[in-house]
């Protein structure tokens, strides 16, 4: 696509009469529009899966794939994209059907331009208005799903409430995160985010509260924490879920004071930060485990938003993965445009359990492996087959440790807690939370 049809709306023409596609194209194209023009549906799908279009301008009447059959085919992997039909066959009939099972709009042929015009002005109104706005430009989505977290995103965004974004491991909460702080009136201020998950108790606490000169061996000098490094914006904790207990009650009483004490110090700062929390856990889980404090569960999590998975949003997978190749390839310096029809198709129907970071992956690998424009099959097979067993994050591969540890804690002690405790460097009450965090019992190990 050259720079200046970047900017213009993107039509799909499908009609098997020669003719009429070129005169078409032709008065389309001189109004300002983007035409992509093919003579049957197989075609037209085979265009949507590797193409961003606004608006599908079909032909009821086509040998193989009709205009109807084409439209419930553009559902399935489009939901939201407009599509009108043209034949020269209507009838009253034919219209009722056709908009009663989602079309947006029914033209009898020969086209009138007049009406042809006024009903691609509606499309593209319909069209343009799901789009998401500046303040989420970062984030590539036509699925309505998604769109209606945006929507309520935004509107969350402008009040100064905590949020809480849920959502399995790579969904974008971080993205979403700072999205709304765009979309707020401390974008000017600055966007802090931590990991509550990659840091051990002391240094989390550091981190987040900071600390003063002299506080514990190696704090050569004082560090005003991420509280204070936030002031005025928006400070993301992500993975709060996995915040110790102790560090729990600090944040509550910070949030409810809106003052902070740093480490080693015995003076109060006070803080002006909004807080926007994520997890992918069930924390209503983790309260009733007593892992999780109730108090501030229900302080942070005045509002919640809940991020689909990719694969519930399938519809959004072409438009991610050309955005992801176009930027990958931009980043490395490498002629490559796009994704063969085949080796799109294998995107979609793929499960990616991994969401869009696992996409992200794919494609990275596809950029660095591709010797031509055009991704094939084998290398989109090759980078789906290399992350199924996607790299745990941290938190993961943390929890995954901790219980082969208290494993091996267990049977070395043959299931005395009070033991186990010792070793660990744990109190008796804090062994028996991980044991059950795990499901451990320690009669297992007698």
């Amino acid at each position: 696509m050259n720079e200046s049809s970047k900017n213009k709306p993107h039509l799909l023409l499908v009609d098997d009469d020669k003719s009429l596609l070129r005169l078409l194209t032709i008065r389309l194209e001189g109004e300002g529009y983007q035409v992509t023009a093919v003579e049957d549906g197989n075609a037209a799908l085979r265009k949507l899966q590797n193409d961003a279009f606004d608006v599908v301008l079909s032909d009821l009447r086509m040998p193989g794939l009709d205009g109807l059959s084409l439209f419930e085919e553009i559902m399935g992997i489009r939901k939201d994209i407009p599509v009108i039909l043209m034949t020269a066959h209507g009838t009253i009939s034919d219209a009722v059907a056709a908009t009663q099972r989602g079309v947006f709009g029914f033209l009898p042929k020969p086209v009138d331009h007049d009406e042809l015009r006024t009903l691609l002005q509606k499309a593209l109104s319909q069209s343009q208005a799901a789009q998401p706005g500046e303040w989420a430009k970062s984030i590539v989505t036509r699925s309505q799903d998604m769109l209606n977290v945006l929507d309520q995103a935004y509107r969350i965004a402008q009040r100064e409430v905590s949020v809480l974004i849920s959502g399995a491991s790579g969904t974008g909460k971080e993205l979403l995160a700072n999205a709304m702080h765009q979309a707020s009136d401390r974008r000017d201020k600055p966007f802090v985010a931590i990991n509550c998950g990659a840091l051990p108790e002391n240094l989390l606490e550091s981190e987040l509260f900071g600390h003063a000169k002299g506080a514990f061996t190696g704090a050569v000098a004082a560090h005003p924490g991420l509280f204070r490094e936030a002031d005025g914006g928006t400070l993301f904790l992500d993975e709060i879920g996995d915040m110790p207990m102790t560090l729990q009650v600090k944040l509550l009483r910070a949030l409810q004071e809106r003052q902070i004490r740093p480490v080693g110090s015995s003076k109060h700062v006070d803080i002006d930060v909004r807080i926007i929390s994520a997890t992918h856990k069930d924390l209503l889980k983790e309260m009733e485990e007593g892992t999780f404090r109730e108090d501030l569960y229900y302080r942070l999590n005045v509002v919640n938003l809940k991020l689909p998975s990719l694969k519930a949003r399938s519809e959004d997978i072409p438009l991610l993965a050309r955005s992801l190749l176009q930027q990958s390839a931009q980043r490395h310096g490498v002629n490559v445009s796009q994704f063969s029809d085949d080796a799109m198709q294998l995107l979609v129907k793929s499960s990616w359990p991994g969401n869009v970071r696992q996409l992200v992956n794919v494609v990275e690998q596809c950029v660095a492996l591709t010797q031509t424009p055009v991704v094939p099959l084998h290398l989109v097979e090759q980078a789906l087959s290399a992350t199924k067993q996607s790299w745990p994050t941290l938190t993961e591969a943390r929890d995954a440790f901790e219980q082969q540890y208290l494993n091996k804690l267990l049977k070395m002690t043959d299931g005395n807690v009070t033991r186990a405790a010792e070793l660990a460097g744990r109190n008796r009450t804090d062994m028996h939370k991980l044991m059950k965090k795990h499901d451990l019992d320690a009669g297992d190990f007698r």
